[in-house]
């Protein structure tokens, strides 16, 4: 399990307090906090990996880096995603023997959890993902995802920010030896402090798609 933290303090105690027993392996990236988001995870059991430089892929390469189960489980450490769906997935993931399996937000369930901004903006960035890479995904920027850590030798991760989220499903699609599956989840509203900026994040992302495509 590998979680990235930035100033989470309050989503990342929920999460690892709701986390199963059966995950041996708890990481949670401190993505340069200044509050105590590390202190909490250490509390309460996780391994905590400082990672100085900031940025959301920058986190989860420092996390891929030092995890070694065979099957990695992500989720964020704002409360936004459910732990307690770990079971449901893994048991999805072996029955639809996938090598990435990707934990979809839609349809979203909770009115309070996305607002209709972030809903069209999701829908926008998820039709350009298909459309470019020819194979329906409908949340291209889910950060809740199970994959087999022997995929990560054949990607090309380049994104340090947001995009990366979209970048890691690119790289699974684009393989023909990866079995790419998608399920739906529980979404709720998240705790603490809100970092995305919902037009810069989009319009980047919307470029890194095109761009990763024809590059």
């Amino acid at each position: 399990m590998i979680i990235p933290c930035l100033n989470e303090e309050q989503g990342i105690e929920k999460v690892l307090r709701r986390m199963p027993e059966f995950v041996d392996e708890v990481i949670v990236v401190d993505n340069n906090s200044t509050d105590r988001t590390a202190d909490v995870a250490e509390s309460l059991g996780a391994r905590v990996i400082r990672e100085h430089v900031r940025g959301y892929g920058r986190a989860y390469k420092k996390g891929f880096s030092v995890a070694t189960g065979d099957v990695i489980i992500t989720l964020d450490g704002d409360h936004s995603y459910p732990p307690d769906a770990i079971s449901y997935l893994l048991e999805a993931f072996l029955h639809l023997e996938a090598d990435f399996l990707n934990a979809s937000r839609f349809p979203v369930r909770d009115r309070r959890a996305m607002s209709f901004k972030h809903k069209f903006g999701n829908f926008v960035l998820s039709v350009a993902m298909s459309l470019l890479y020819f194979r329906w995904v409908r949340d291209s920027q889910s950060g809740m995802w199970v994959f087999r850590r022997s995929i990560l030798d054949g990607m090309k991760l380049t994104s340090d920010g947001m995009a990366f989220s979209e970048e890691i499903k690119i790289e699974a699609l684009k393989r023909s030896d990866v079995r790419f599956n998608e399920i739906s989840i529980q979404y709720s509203s998240r705790l603490g402090e809100i970092k995305l900026n919902p037009w810069r994040d989009g319009f980047y992302n919307l470029w890194f798609l095109v761009k990763k495509r024809f590059s």
